[in-house]
């Protein structure tokens, strides 16, 4: 930098010094991740909001949709992925991440499509209990 400016390296030096350009340097560079981070909080706000309002017109399309269904006409493995599903909403919702699923066997992602019809009616046997020993629990 010094030869580029024509001076010596000391007078920069004491210029550097005098000025404080190190700490004024890295306070300008702090401001900017201040800046970029803020930007970053702002966007993600901005994609949650959005994906939120997505989810509230979709959901009100899936609500009409399953309105309109006869529980009688679904099989045991559409009936478990509808309630697997809407248990892992609701816990989302209320900031719980494990599924209710793998909670009840520990059987994280486990796909109930791939069940035979006896071990998914077992599977709704255990998520029925299950749901049945919570509930309780948020009675007392």
């Amino acid at each position: 930098m010094a030869q580029e400016l024509g001076k010596s390296r000391t007078l920069l030096g004491r210029w550097s010094k005098q000025y404080t350009w190190v700490m004024r340097a890295a306070a300008y560079d702090r401001e900017q991740d201040r800046v970029f981070l803020a930007e970053q909080r702002q966007a993600r706000r901005d994609i949650a909001r959005r994906h939120a309002k997505l989810a509230q017109a979709f959901l009100g399309k899936a609500v009409a949709r399953l309105q309109g269904l006869d529980p009688r006409e679904l099989t045991p493995g559409e009936l478990l992925r509808y309630f697997q599903v809407a248990a892992e909403v609701e816990r989302r919702a209320v900031g719980e991440e494990s599924s209710l699923a793998s909670a009840a066997d520990g059987a994280e992602g486990a796909d109930v499509m791939q069940l035979g019809d006896e071990d998914r009616r077992s599977r709704m046997e255990q998520l029925r209990r299950e749901l049945e020993r919570r509930l309780s629990e948020g009675e007392r």
